[in-house]
């Protein structure tokens, strides 16, 4: 492996090591100057964000040890600002933007990029892309159903932010006016370009130690390294051809003559041959009303993160651009997985991407089943709160992502309330939450039997209560697998699916829409489980003391035998 990897590479061993070590310690360094700064708790303390640096072609280097889900996405937010400012950056620009259809992945993701320069030459840049949990439209959080881009939030493309080291204060200004929390906004932003400047610094360390054009031919080896080590494990695996369909619950709008929210169907070819590995989406549904429709570098991102875990389980290979040139990911333009302008997108950057990553496992079980997990959790379970705060009378907006089940492995069971697959998120603490927001959290427990049995048995998922104290909030929700079970993969069962209802201070419950705005009074709680995880295996050779080891822990409530 090692002798293939290093073909053709100018620099020695040991500085390609310690270059390619401080590139990515560098986007790690990005991460932790970020959550030491940033004000929202889902940047604080969730970490919903991934922080990179890039070549000049706006390749992604090296990503921090972030979200899976902006693997495919960011090189082309990064791309899409050096083509319209690479000939006139000057050093201390910061540029942001976030529009998906100019390589973003949906409008609450803000990218903030900047150029690395030495002695006047641009030679990288850097990028973090941060969850804003709000970024305008007529929903608190931003995440109504809606039915064009324009009702989503504000939608900037490329634009400069700082000239040479010094804001824009009409661009700042403009922002902020159409943001629900402009202080939290303004503190979360700040935070990013400090991020970006960290990361310049150390490049700009290693071009003067090592010069410019060794660093920058040395960042093209990094890529070439982690193409050649992708080539050789696909190269050692099965070659083989694998299908998938899986149907998708809805996308939040219920149509003329309808009365439930209807689904839709994705549909997956996957064909590998010895070091490169095709991704069709020939047949998916075309794209829906409602704001579920995946542009194709956030279905790729979804795709690339499955095929990181089964090419890779070592973790060998830098997760970089290079690594997904043996890769191709095609899907029919206008279809769900393809989106084109104006279609609205906001709910598709992880559950069109989590959808993918699960499906590329059951396509590629059949020829390749000791590499293959089962179905997650199959959703991020969002939920957002807004109003104004009754303790000190400002406004505030929350947004959370809810921990289901991993899925079971070919040789362990799956994990409990975790983020699983395409996402990389922490779960905020009830303190933080209750300290930050005028809610109180009733219970945050494990939901028994939500694992799909197996010979390895699924993660569990989790259920989860709030009440809304002392005020009328505003409400979103998004939600999938309540229709289609977590599936479980090579005879293993699938795991419990989520749920979602308001019950009302007199005792009354209402089962929710699982996507788009809803209004929750003072003293409602809101009730959702998120899904478990499907199994691996036939459960009749479930192990005796795995067995008693789930009835001993609660995960499940009763032996199913």
């Amino acid at each position: 492996m090692n002798s293939d990897a290093h073909r053709d590479r100018l620099t020695d061993p040991v500085t390609f090591e310690v270059v390619k070590n401080t590139l990515y310690k560098a986007a790690e360094e990005m991460k932790i100057v970020l959550a030491k700064t940033a004000y929202s708790p889902i940047l604080k303390v969730a970490g919903d964000y991934s922080c990179g640096i890039f070549d000049t072609q706006g390749n992604m280097v090296a990503q921090g040890p972030d979200l899976p889900i902006h693997l495919g996405s960011m090189p082309d937010a990064v791309a899409a600002v050096i083509n319209k400012f690479a000939h006139s950056a000057v050093e201390g620009d910061v540029f942001i933007h976030n529009d998906p259809y100019f390589g973003g992945s949906h409008l609450p993701d803000v990218n903030v990029i900047a150029p690395a320069f030495y002695q006047g030459r641009i030679f990288g840049w850097t990028c973090v892309r941060a969850h804003w949990p709000d970024i305008g439209s007529a929903t608190p959080g931003s995440y109504g159903a809606v039915t064009e881009i324009y009702g989503e939030g504000l939608r900037m493309p490329p634009i400069r932010l700082y000239h040479a080291g010094e804001i824009d204060p009409n661009v700042e200004d403009l922002i902020l006016a159409n943001v629900r929390t402009p202080d939290e906004r303004m503190g979360d932003l700040r935070a990013q370009v400090a991020a970006n400047h960290r990361a310049c610094q150390r490049l700009v360390s290693l071009a003067s130690k090592y010069g410019v054009d060794v660093l920058t031919r040395i960042m093209q080896e990094v890529m070439d390294y982690s193409e050649s080590l992708m080539r050789l494990m696909l190269s050692e695996l099965p070659d083989g051809e694998g299908v998938f369909e899986d149907f998708c619950d809805g996308d939040g709008i219920i149509e003329d003559g309808e009365d439930e929210d209807m689904t839709f169907t994705i549909r997956m070819r996957v064909l590998k041959a010895g070091d490169t590995l095709e991704v069709d989406f020939e047949g998916s549904d075309p794209a829906v009303s409602g704001p579920i429709n995946a542009p194709l570098s956030v279905t790729a991102s979804g795709v690339y993160c499955s095929l990181k875990m089964i090419v890779d389980p070592n973790s060998l290979i830098p997760p970089n651009s290079g690594a997904w040139r043996p890769i191709r990911v095609t899907a029919p333009a206008g279809s769900v997985v393809n989106a084109q302008f104006p279609s609205p997108v906001v709910y598709a950057n992880h559950e069109i991407s989590h959808r993918v990553a699960d499906m590329t496992f059951g396509a590629m079980a059949g020829f390749m089943p000791a590499n293959v997990m089962a179905c997650s959790q199959g959703t991020s379970g969002i939920i957002t709160l807004g109003g104004v705060d009754p303790r000190n009378g400002q406004h505030y907006v929350s947004y959370e992502t809810i921990k289901g089940g991993m899925g079971a492995r070919p040789n362990k069971d799956g994990i409990n309330v975790v983020a699983a697959g395409i996402s990389n998120t922490m779960n905020t603490p009830i303190e933080i939450l209750e300290l930050s927001f005028p809610v109180r959290i009733d219970y945050y427990e494990i939901t028994p039997n939500s694992g799909g049995r197996g010979k390895y048995r699924g993660g569990c998922g989790s259920r989860r209560a709030w009440t809304i104290v002392d005020h009328d909030a505003r409400a979103a929700v998004c939600l999938e697998r309540t229709k289609s079970p977590p599936f479980g993969v090579c005879g293993g069962e699938a795991g419990a699916r989520a749920s979602i209802a308001l019950k009302l201070a007199d005792g009354s419950i209402r089962t929710l829409l699982t996507k788009g705005g809803f209004n929750a009074p003072a003293g409602a709680q809101i009730l959702l489980e998120v899904p478990g995880a499907g199994g691996y295996g036939d459960a009749s050779e479930r192990d005796s003391q795995a067995r008693a080891r789930d009835l001993r822990d609660g995960y499940v409530s009763a032996d199913p035998d």
